[in-house]
């Protein structure tokens, strides 16, 4: 990921050699989203405010609206002129996404959102609150180019990047829902971002830490949500981790192993044809030297193909090879997607496999299923519409 970053997200060996990004018929057809506010810098803001005969000053005006009232409405714009909100929001606030359906589970505090973008694209994110935060779970590109078998996402292929201002219009949308009291539980307030939905952030680098920066930047430059209550994953693209580790930001890392062996990881992750476990694993061991922040290992937990002793100790011998007490595995439950030959593991395995690691000294512990009674949950995003009842 040096140098020019290319618009499609497509990864270094993604067009030949060993990995080839798995692309949807579609891709790339559609045009641009329209340029949102948070897609400019300030110096770009203040030129738009120029061109509506606005000063300067009402760009802070604007952020203030976005960013700390989570509102775009110009209804809302009081201490704007009468007569230039309408445009203003125009012009800087263009709806980028708009709910199709709202799907709820687990008492209603499990929230997922169908989005319809500009271009008819969709994408999902799904809100989840717990007793002491809520996290929403978002998508950063239209389907995923990455392949995974037992993904429903993966499955999709790649339609395009999406925008900063789609990204954070997610965050947006669900703050305020949190604000509002909108969540079962009454108001309250979004804590915590992961980018774990549609898509692989690392082939949208540019968009996904410039929606970073934002999501981080305390209001009325961002939302304040502070950058160690964000979490950027990724199945193992080695100059994204890199990149990453570079900009000294202190999000969390998490790393979508699923296989602690080469041969086995080649069939459920293609891309570590690609960028091997040892290149992973080496790439993730220095965000956390550089960061002094555990790593995420993200393991999903699949029926008699990666669940047996032999594989945790494997993982086990794989971790601890770096040190102590630098990562943090997070096994998950497989999420059945509809027409998969891919099934979850028993439950006595699952135990085992935790056990195992424990013994070994590695911290672990068992993903939380939430929202799977509405494909909501790790690997069943696919955009689907469905009919929900009266």
């Amino acid at each position: 990921m040096t140098g020019a970053e290319p618009e499609t997200g497509i990864t270094p060996g993604g067009k030949d050699g060993a990995f080839r990004d798995v692309l949807a018929a579609d891709h790339a057809r559609r045009g641009k989203p329209p340029r949102h506010f948070t897609d400019m810098d300030q110096q770009e803001r203040q030129e738009v405010c120029a061109q509506l005969g606005l000063p300067k000053f009402r760009v802070s005006q604007l952020a203030n609206h976005y960013f700390s009232h989570l509102s775009i409405n110009p209804g809302d714009f009081t201490d704007f002129p009468a007569a230039s909100r309408q445009e203003a929001a125009r012009r800087f606030f263009p709806e980028l996404i708009t709910p199709v359906t709202v799907q709820k589970a687990d008492q209603g505090t499990t929230i997922k959102t169908l989005w319809e973008l500009f271009d008819g694209s969709r994408i999902e994110s799904v809100l989840m609150r717990y007793p002491s935060r809520a996290t929403l779970c978002i998508s950063s590109q239209v389907g995923c180019g990455m392949g995974c078998p037992f993904c429903a996402t993966g499955q999709l292929g790649l339609t395009r990047n999406m925008s900063t201002g789609e990204i954070l219009e997610q965050v947006r949308a669900a703050s305020h829902m949190m604000r509002s009291g909108q969540v079962a539980g009454g108001p309250g307030r979004l804590s915590n971002i992961v980018f774990m939905g549609m898509g692989e952030p690392m082939g949208n680098y540019r968009a996904v830490l410039s929606a970073v920066r934002q999501i981080s930047a305390l209001p009325p430059k961002g939302f304040g949500i502070s950058a160690r209550n964000i979490t950027v994953s990724t199945v193992g693209v080695v100059p994204g981790i890199r990149k990453l580790t570079k900009e000294g930001i202190p999000v969390r890392l998490a790393v979508s192993l699923h296989a602690p062996s080469d041969k086995l990881r080649d069939e459920l992750v293609p891309m570590n044809r690609r960028f091997n476990t040892t290149q992973v694993l080496d790439a993730a061991h220095d965000y956390y030297l550089a960061s002094g922040r555990r790593v995420s290992i993200e393991y999903a937990l699949m029926r008699g193909i990666n669940d047996q002793v032999e594989h945790a100790r494997l993982l086990a011998k794989r971790l601890n090879h770096y040190g102590n007490d630098w990562a943090h595995v997070n096994p998950i439950p497989l999420n059945p997607i509809e027409g998969s030959r891919w099934t979850a593991s028993k439950p006595e395995d699952e135990q085992r496999f935790l056990d195992i690691l424990h013994k070994a000294g590695i911290t672990a512990t068992m993903r939380d299923t939430r929202g799977s009674d509405i494909d909501g949950a790790c690997g069943q995003l696919a955009a689907k519409v469905v009919k929900l009842q009266a």
